[in-house]
């Protein structure tokens, strides 16, 4: 098949775009390398795809530009069977700061990507949702109909992606999934999230730092497990027209989060606290049996082995990955 991946040169686009490419499908991927973190990580996503298409005789194409450009949309969009949208303004904190932002590109990209998608007819669009629609839990874990009252003009802008992707299913017919990720965690993943601060401050012989009281909950999820049911997408209809949790086996509050991290790397490190940050959930955790139901999902890693290889894969890669090290 020929598979277009959005944001295919970010953390979860680029492990599908190597996925895709390593099973012998042909990929297009978009991205317009906004500089949200260091873009030398995306670099790197975009080498093991293409390096996997190289080995599997697949093609792989990169395409730098913008998911609000429909021009550019339309003529990716007219030569895919299948769309994996990644493409967003990502980060909570981000988005209190430039709503506006994250609107153009969540909401109006998304919007000009599925109307792409209806006119040419394509296979299924598989768009990326988040936990951050969820916003203040009223109980846990999560279903798919508990309330949504974001807390933050991202997981607003993720709320409509999914509406929209809903609608367009359900008006025009055509066949979308909208996934909505908890913490997805894992190798090449943006250096500004939780795990990836702890292990790098622990590397270097510093305490990790959490912010808040540490009592927060998250359900992590390991990256192979979305590349699994997202690789499943490609051919299975079961999902279409549904909005589905794919979180993980448990979940684990920051404070024990930051001593797994911590324990395997330097025991010794005592924990430091920070001032909260606005906009950020207090808790997420997923119920995945509709996942489970509809399409045999389940999360294969847990939180505590999924650190552990994440931790190995950051020793093999420091020297380009850890922004102390790139700066040094």
């Amino acid at each position: 098949m020929h598979v277009l991946v959005t944001g295919g040169a970010g953390f979860i686009g680029g492990h599908l775009a190597k996925h895709f490419a390593r099973e012998g499908h042909n990929v297009t991927v978009l991205d317009n390398f906004e500089p949200y973190y260091d873009l030398g990580i995306k670099e790197h996503n975009v080498d093991a795809a293409r390096t996997a298409a190289d080995e599997a005789g697949s093609t792989y194409e990169l395409k730098q530009g913008s998911i609000t450009d429909a021009d550019l949309i339309d003529e990716l969009v007219a030569d895919a069977d299948v769309i994996y949208h990644q493409a967003a303004q990502a980060g909570v904190r981000t988005s209190v700061e430039e709503p506006q932002k994250v609107n153009q590109y969540n909401v109006n990209g998304s919007l000009t990507l599925l109307e792409a998608a209806r006119r040419h007819d394509v296979t299924r669009v598989v768009v990326a949702s988040s936990s951050s629609v969820y916003g203040k839990p009223e109980n846990l874990p999560y279903d798919e109909d508990h309330p949504t009252t974001p807390v933050s003009p991202y997981g607003v802008s993720k709320l409509a992606t999914e509406q929209y992707a809903r609608v367009y299913n359900e008006v025009y017919g055509l066949p979308t999934v909208s996934l909505r990720y908890f913490t997805v965690y894992g190798p090449r993943m943006r250096p500004n999230m939780a795990i990836t601060n702890f292990v790098s401050r622990c590397l270097h012989g510093e305490p990790p730092v959490i912010y808040g009281d540490g009592n927060q909950t998250r359900d992590f999820t390991y990256i192979d497990d979305v590349k699994r049911v997202n690789g499943q997408l490609l051919t299975d209809d079961s999902a279409d027209g549904e909005i589905l949790n794919v979180g993980s086996t448990d979940n684990i509050d920051i404070e024990t989060l930051a001593e797994v991290v911590r324990d395997e790397i330097d025991p010794s490190l005592e924990l430091k606290y920070g001032d909260p940050r606005e906009g950020d959930a207090e808790h997420t955790h997923a119920d995945i049996s509709k996942a489970n139901d509809l399409l045999g999902y389940k999360p294969m890693t847990d939180i505590r082995e999924g650190v552990s290889k994440f931790i190995d894969w950051y020793r093999d890669n420091q020297n380009w990955y850890d922004p102390l090290v790139r700066l040094s």
